[in-house]
């Protein structure tokens, strides 16, 4: 018994030795990941059912899901006034519970587009695309049309965008300003192609819409729009293409405030460059200056106003078809604004570039004989000023040598500002490259729709780095142009006012066209790089 005994234990060491040995070589994985997507069950009422009058809809699965991202994903044509409750939404359940809490229309075909918002438990794979679809008359309505998203000036569409239907027969300009569609879909999270489903045989205006309150009705003032200016009937099996464009909001402006003993801000929408500002403090008129925030982003104006005693100023802003007047009260601040300049570039000057000096108080006087700028041999260039009061900036031009290193120096009372303050003495050191630490990039513009165009060159931030009109020529010459990745885009200059222009909604007008090269451009330095686009 003992000999047994001994051997059944050895037996057992001999085994668990073995197993930590291998335990120590390798790692249990638990087997293979899921990668399968949820089934369904059954659902209650069933899918595509006819005559529908539930007041619930259950859908039963295979293995514990979550419902998630349900406000952005969930799409249900035609939209209901109340947004039906969804059970659960972040908790694991075997099934979906849709209330409907709106009165269904009669003969309609209604559909619920879960998108990628339903997933397994444990894995998070997706139920893609479902869709639950019913009709609460006999038949389902079974036409669609497809078509593709683009947007008016970037290279990729905006994701999430609505693409709407409206019944030509009650369709007007303001219906969609004002009313949901007839029926709707999105491309959601990652398509640029659209479908609309189970509709009904017909005419519609369609209408895409980067709809940032997620109510399917156009603000301007937010929202991006694409649009078909005719009638389309289904059914119909083109591919339609829906360009977005962001409209230029009008001129409106905010009443103004007060910021520091000398300056006001004043905010506003849209364009605000050819603003005319008045300013009274009774009967009389006070100068003022009107320049842009110093920061970008801001949609603010500064107004530049003498320090005066005033219990309120009267502001009256105009721009086109936009007068308002404004009453702002004044307070006694101790801070005020003073002028100080700042170079811009410094450093390295690059050809292509200019060479600014940015104020912080407009300038009223610029003296250039208190002004020089020498070469490293101390040789006299000559130069040409210009002030941009709106910017705020002084640009200095002149003709730059590669390898060259100069010196600007601004004596005191070379500029003075708006309250006559002038500067103290300035000295700026900036200097040049060599023609060889850039590259040269010639442009041949091949099928060219028509003229006059824009060639516009982008770096990877989407900033226009060069830009260039053309009237008929063909071949456009860059040359000392910073190494880099750049991205070629066309404009068609229909209006021939030199800048793109945005579209109108209620003009029917589409945005200028734009064209891009559909690869990046690889620029060296000591380079020449000719590309036909």
């Amino acid at each position: 018994m003992k000999k047994v005994y001994f051997i059944i234990i050895f037996s057992i060491l001999s085994f668990t030795i073995a197993f930590t040995g291998c335990a120590k070589r390798g790692t249990i994985t638990g087997g293979p990941k899921d990668t399968i997507p949820p089934a369904i069950l059954s659902s209650h009422p069933e899918n595509y059912q006819t005559n529908f009058n539930a007041q619930e809809i259950r859908i039963t699965f295979n293995e514990l899901i979550k419902v998630k991202d349900i406000s952005k994903q969930l799409i249900i044509s035609p939209p209901m006034k109340n947004q039906p409750t969804i059970l659960p939404q972040g908790s694991a359940s075997k099934f979906i519970s849709i209330r409907i809490k709106d009165t269904l229309q009669p003969n309609t075909t209604y559909s619920f587009n879960f998108g990628q918002s339903i997933t397994d438990n444990n894995e998070g794979n997706p139920y893609s695309q479902y869709k639950y679809v019913f009709s609460t008359g006999s038949y389902i309505d079974s036409l669609a049309i497809i078509g593709k998203i683009k947007d008016a000036v970037e290279q990729k569409p905006d994701n999430f965008v609505s693409v709407q239907l409206y019944d030509a027969q009650t369709y007007t300009d303001s219906t969609a300003y004002n009313e949901v569609p007839l029926y709707v879909t999105n491309t959601l999270d990652s398509l640029k192609f659209f479908s609309l489903e189970n509709l009904k045989e017909g005419q519609y205006y369609i209408v895409a819409l980067k709809d940032k309150n997620n109510n399917y009705k156009f603000d301007p003032k937010a929202d991006k729009i694409g649009f078909l200016k005719n009638v389309i009937t289904i059914p119909n099996d083109t591919v339609f293409e829906l360009e977005l464009f962001k409209e230029e909001t009008p001129f409106k402006a905010v009443k103004p405030i007060q910021e520091t003993k000398n300056k006001l801000y004043m905010g506003f929408e849209g364009d605000p460059k050819n603003a005319k500002i008045k300013i009274k403090n009774g009967e009389e008129d006070v100068p003022v200056r009107m320049t842009k925030f110093p920061q970008t982003g801001k949609d603010s104006v500064q107004l530049f106003i003498p320090i005066l005693k005033a219990d309120s100023l009267n502001i009256t802003v105009s721009n086109g078809d936009f007068e308002k007047s404004f009453t702002t009260k004044l307070k006694e601040l101790k801070t005020k604004d003073s002028l100080s300049i700042t170079p811009k570039p410094t450093g390295v000057l690059h050809f292509r570039d200019q060479f600014r000096l940015i104020t912080t108080t407009p300038i009223e006087k610029i003296d250039q004989e208190k002004i020089t700028l020498l070469d490293k041999d101390s040789v006299k260039v000559s130069f040409a000023l210009e002030y941009r009061l709106f910017e705020n900036e002084i640009i200095l031009d002149f003709q730059k040598k590669e390898n060259q290193k100069y010196a600007l120096t601004a004596l005191p009372g070379a500029f003075e500002d708006f309250y006559g303050t002038i500067n103290d003495t300035l000295a700026v050191g900036i200097s040049t490259k060599s023609y060889t630490d850039y590259g040269n990039l010639k442009v041949n513009l091949k099928s060219v729709k028509r003229f006059p165009l824009i060639l516009q060159i982008l770096t990877s931030d989407g900033t226009v780095k060069e830009s260039a009109v053309s009237t008929g020529e063909r071949t456009l010459q860059f040359d000392a142009i910073e190494p880099n990745q750049y991205t070629l885009r066309v404009i068609y200059d229909d209006n021939e006012n030199k800048k793109w222009d945005t579209g109108n909604f209620l003009e029917k007008r589409q945005a200028e066209e734009i064209e891009y090269y559909p690869k990046e451009i690889d620029v060296r330095a000591n380079w020449d790089v000719e590309q036909d686009f």
